[in-house]
């Protein structure tokens, strides 16, 4: 069973440099997409043999997450929160105090027989760290809903987590320390969570490679490999009998980062 996930920095965007060619060469069960920055109907993009779900954000061209399927799911969530069931027995969310943290289109669960898929694109710390508290009480919402989560079956966790956890995923550390997305802080939730029983699967089959996943337009970053492993997929630490590979595709282009992947066997 094979997952792909990727920020596209604007889907209508990456359609324009070959997206669609690279969706049908992947041929994935699952292609989770974040950071898609449109509305609802502003385009049109089917594949045959996927569903779609979209979670936009209330701010326009901002933000956003989508995932398309081979496999209908049992139950569909969008944002934080507990999922009941409506008087028609209709799956639904109720936000309680996550509310907060569900204007911004960044979380799409899917619910299977065995196990739930997360997408997720998490907020950005900013320049001069303006977002930076926020982001710590988002993370411990998120870590709290994942939790939940995994008491009831396995869970994948795939997306832009806006963090290079340790020094080997980033090219220069030493200078970009106090920078988002390289803080003690933000690297500090990044371990908290996966002392909760979650395992970044990229690092754990390669623990030595060194391959980023985002590289910045500017300075001919991509060109010089000059680059941050920011996008993950994490799983709940029993489905490790089940990754048969984790892979990100630095030969992919079309947005500032490239799509990274998960091949499971069967669940």
């Amino acid at each position: 069973m094979k997952f792909i996930s990727w920020n596209v920095n604007g889907l209508r965007a990456c359609v324009g440099k070959d997206f669609e060619q690279s969706f049908l060469a992947l041929d994935a069960d699952f292609f989770c997409l974040q950071e898609t920055k449109m509305q609802a109907g502003q385009l049109d993009l089917e594949f045959l043999g996927y569903r779609s779900y979209w979670n936009y954000a209330e701010k326009k061209g901002y933000s956003g997450t989508a995932i398309y399927t081979k496999h209908e799911p049992l139950s569909v969530a969008y944002g934080m929160g507990e999922p009941v069931a409506d008087a028609d027995g209709r799956s639904t969310m109720r936000y309680d105090d996550a509310s907060i943290y569900n204007n911004e289109g960044r979380i799409i669960t899917l619910e299977y027989e065995a196990f739930y898929l997360v997408n997720v694109y998490v907020p950005n710390s900013q320049d001069g760290l303006k977002r930076l508290d926020y982001r710590m009480e988002w993370e411990d919402a998120f870590r709290s809903y994942v939790i939940a989560l995994d008491k009831k079956k396995p869970v994948i966790i795939c997306g832009d987590l806006n963090v290079a956890h340790k020094e080997i995923d980033l090219k220069n550390p030493k200078t970009n320390r106090r920078n988002p997305g390289f803080t003690d802080e933000e690297r500090e939730k990044f371990t908290t969570l996966l002392g909760a029983g979650f395992i970044d699967t990229f690092r754990t089959l390669h623990p030595e490679d060194i391959v980023y996943s985002w590289w910045s337009y500017r300075f001919k970053a991509r060109e010089k490999n000059t680059g941050w492993r920011i996008d993950y997929f994490v799983c709940s630490e029993r489905l490790l009998p089940k990754v048969a590979e984790a892979k990100i595709h630095t030969d992919i282009y079309g947005s500032d980062h490239c799509p990274v992947e998960l091949c499971l066997a069967v669940i």
